[in-house]
């Protein structure tokens, strides 16, 4: 039973919380970050503990840029390339310098509920833009242009939070060109784009840096450990440039420069590619667990897209059942999910849920989809 208390994870004792999206403790690649830190400190170098190039350090972007490129299939210049803090860190400063308060932006409905946080901190003027099972609504989006003049268009392209599905190859070419036509920036978030458990998925929109107004969030949450609070910004250089000259870099120098040089090592003695290739095959495996239990134990009323990577699934309960009511009957249970309502920008989304097979072993999984299941079924009894 995962008792670990951290960011969005506090559960009483005995509690299976089906919600939560982040590794399990034992995926967390304790000897994999000693074997890399020991090789990086074991070097001469000691730049990684001064403040750091204000675009990040060039050997680390060059390293990160040669394995993106391995992984998409086409080179990446680190020259566009920009070392955050972590994804969440990244979005946050293309709000502070992209966005003034009051500015328009679009977002998917259902969106990154953290995210829409974000949005709010910073004042924005959100306007939601709806999906389907193939993701964001190109059509909608563009009818909405008409009236609206967004600064930025936010969107999860690859395996959605929460909804699991994957923009297709010609709406992501479709986007791009509206972005072109209408001047709004396109910031997607790709943190999960790596992680595919059958085909591979489209071109990540990074690889239009140099064809579109395209900023993509990139993380080592997902694919290495979250607590190295480490990301990219994958962008053109005129972009990138806002970025890398605000007050906050001109201030503190590179962003978690001590951080990249450890995952340098890691990078070129092939670790990260080994901690990705076995989180596919542990995810893929909880996530046919979670699937089957689901079938088993849930109304047939149900449904939900089965996901091809990712850490989610998005679950459409019967029309009528709201999930917050829910979500307090369960709790009572000792299981617990996240309700569509903290996902949608415009107060929707009652009848969904959003369940993650990142945390748990197999065997919990299915016990947490045994009680969640019964929950609702007396519910709608």
């Amino acid at each position: 039973m995962v008792q670990l208390q951290t960011t969005q994870l506090n559960l009483p004792p005995g509690m299976i919380h089906l919600g939560i999206g982040q590794p399990s403790p034992a995926l967390l690649p304790l000897s994999l970050i000693r074997k890399a830190a020991e090789h990086r400190l074991n070097q001469p170098d000691s730049s990684l503990l001064a403040y750091g190039a204000e675009q990040g350090d060039g050997y680390f972007r060059a390293a990160l840029a040669q394995f993106l490129g391995d992984k998409y299939g086409e080179a990446v210049n680190p020259e566009h390339l920009f070392v955050t803090a972590g994804a969440s860190q990244g979005l946050d400063l293309i709000c502070t310098v992209f966005t003034k308060t009051g500015d328009t932006i679009f977002v998917e409905e259902p969106s990154y509920f953290l995210a829409l946080r974000i949005f709010a901190d910073h004042h924005l003027n959100i306007v939601s833009i709806p999906t389907d099972e193939d993701g964001l609504d190109v059509d909608a989006l563009e009818a909405k242009l008409a009236v609206h003049s967004p600064v930025l268009v936010y969107t999860i392209p690859t395996y959605h939070n929460p909804a699991s599905f994957t923009l297709p190859q010609s709406r992501r070419e479709r986007l791009i060109g509206l972005s072109r036509k209408h001047n709004f920036s396109i910031v997607a978030d790709e943190v999960y784009h790596l992680l595919s458990y059958s085909q591979p998925p489209p071109r990540p929109l990074a690889c239009y840096a140099d064809e579109g107004n395209v900023l993509s969030l990139g993380s080592f949450s997902k694919i290495l450990a979250p607590g190295l609070r480490l990301g990219w910004t994958q962008g053109s250089p005129d972009l990138l440039q806002r970025l890398i000259g605000c007050g906050l870099v001109d201030s503190g120098g590179g962003l978690n420069p001590f951080t990249s040089g450890v995952i340098k090592s890691a990078i070129e003695m092939n670790l990260l590619a080994e901690n990705i290739a076995y989180l596919q095959s542990v995810y893929t495996h909880r996530l046919a667990v979670l699937q089957a239990a689901i079938r088993a134990d849930f109304p047939e009323s149900v449904t939900f897209l089965e996901p091809e990577g990712g850490f989610f699934l998005w679950l459409k309960l019967p029309n009528g059942v709201d999930a917050r009511i829910l979500l307090k009957e369960a709790r009572k249970q000792n299981v617990a999910f996240l309700p569509g309502t903290l996902f949608s920008s415009c107060n929707g989304l009652n009848n969904y849920m959003r369940l993650s097979f990142a945390l748990y072993e197999e065997e919990e999984l299915k016990t947490g989809a045994q009680l969640l299941g019964k929950v609702l079924k007396q519910h709608l009894a």
